[in-house]
């Protein structure tokens, strides 16, 4: 799977974001999916900036042709994966809506397996070692599911949230309420 794209293409992504929030020039840290803990969560706040610093340190050791997640905007590739994301993590989306962006002009992104976040998240201590192979699947665009992973001595897998690393201009693209294609249907 070719997971970086850097192109002039439109690619249409999408973001829970506040209802007052405006494309492209959102705050990235409260769309970051993971940006912000809740609240009086230092346990969780600690693995996030853990699991961060790791990613950022391959990323620029191996991975310097993808965006780096402290300076692109954090989307989802379909509405599926949107979806499937507030399923997994219903207070991160509380109060927020769904919205298709648009790119405009060159840009860069890349698709990765948000699941892969969940599972540093978790807690549990990871060696160094495994902390790299971890690392190491989430940059090369490796689904969770393609991957044994045990988590206290029991198989662990989740559904596959990709997420779109995006650096670029983007737009809203207004929804249109009604499909015309079939009558009845929104």
């Amino acid at each position: 799977m070719n997971h970086l794209i850097k192109d002039s293409a439109p690619l249409e992504l999408y973001a829970w974001l506040e209802a007052d929030s405006e494309l492209p020039g959102w705050d990235i840290l409260t769309n970051h999916p993971f940006g912000s803990s809740l609240p009086d969560d230092q346990l969780t706040t600690v693995q996030n900036y853990f699991a961060e610093y790791h990613l950022e340190y391959v990323r620029q050791r191996d991975f310097q042709t993808f965006p780096s997640r402290l300076h692109a905007l954090l989307l989802f590739a379909t509405r599926v994966d949107a979806e499937t994301f507030r399923s997994k993590h219903p207070a991160r989306v509380f109060g927020k809506h769904l919205v298709r962006a648009r790119s405009h002009g060159t840009y860069v992104c890349s698709f990765h397996d948000a699941s892969w976040l969940d599972y540093l998240r978790l807690p549990h201590s990871l060696s160094l070692a495994a902390l790299e192979e971890v690392v190491n699947h989430y940059w090369r665009g490796t689904l969770v599911e393609e991957v044994g992973l045990r988590f206290m001595d029991e198989a662990w897998c989740e559904p596959p949230v990709i997420e779109a690393l995006f650096q670029g201009q983007l737009e809203r693209v207004q929804s249109d309420a009604s499909s015309h294609w079939l009558p009845g249907f929104a």
